[in-house]
């Protein structure tokens, strides 16, 4: 009886720690397509889980970093939800490819033309953005996420210094190490391919000079011993004759 109520509360507890982990780890994250490169330009998802059973995802707003601004934001066409670009003018014009870019996207919001993101299901949005910062390591947006019932679930906490995941967090996009060191890795090793070409091309070039020589060493063998044959003829038909 002992092990069996042991065995109980167990259980009990199990799965009293699964129904508090699952709703803090349903929440709008970003993830790149690929790599999200300093300096670079990159395809992002934001993934918006539904975590209520009577009601719809029905609009998200995604608010963009004010420390780092991005230019360059385009949102791919997405059937089913409307989509509206916000600028605002930075206090400090951006430098981008030569121009001075004097606004950026402040925030992008999807609203659905529909049902929206059902309960049990997820969606996500995508974006290419860019340029991406050189000097910072993550990029933090804020989300609203609203439901058909007007709830509104504000995702806006920033991660915390000592790296406890707050109960509302806001999503984080990674930022990997620039482009530029990869090109120059490709470009070291491109370097080392060609060199390495090269040796084995001045190798064959070598092999083949060398049979070339032999061949024409053998050829002019080839006639002399043609011509000694002859004249050996020519010597032993008069000898006959003689």
């Amino acid at each position: 009886m002992n092990v069996s109520r042991i065995a109980l509360a167990g259980g009990i507890a199990a799965s009293t720690v699964l129904l508090l982990a699952g709703p803090a780890a349903a929440h709008v994250t970003v993830q790149p397509q690929g790599e999200a490169a300093k300096g670079g330009y990159a395809t992002v998802n934001f993934k918006v889980p539904n975590e209520r059973d009577n009601a719809s995802t029905v609009k998200l707003e995604v608010t963009f970093p004010t420390d780092h601004p991005l230019a360059s934001v385009s949102p791919q066409p997405l059937a089913g939800w409307k989509i509206e670009v916000t600028k605002s003018k930075l206090d400090t014009p951006l430098e981008v490819h030569g121009k001075k870019i004097d606004e950026a996207v402040s925030k992008v919001t999807w609203t659905a033309d529909g049902k929206g993101i059902e309960a049990g299901f997820f969606q996500q949005f995508p974006l290419s953005v860019g340029q991406l910062p050189e000097n910072s390591d993550q990029l933090v947006f804020k989300a609203l996420q609203t439901y058909s019932n007007k709830e509104v679930v504000r995702w806006i906490e920033e991660p915390a210094e000592n790296g406890e995941e707050p109960d509302s967090p806001a999503p984080v996009l990674k930022l990997t190490a620039a482009a530029d060191d990869a090109h120059g890795a490709a470009d070291a090793k491109g370097g080392e391919a060609e060199q390495a070409k090269d040796t084995t091309a001045a190798a064959e070039d070598t092999s083949s000079d060398a049979s070339d020589t032999t061949a024409r060493v053998l050829g002019i063998v080839g006639i002399v011993v043609g011509v000694a044959g002859v004249a050996f003829g020519v010597l032993t038909g008069r000898r006959r004759t003689a």
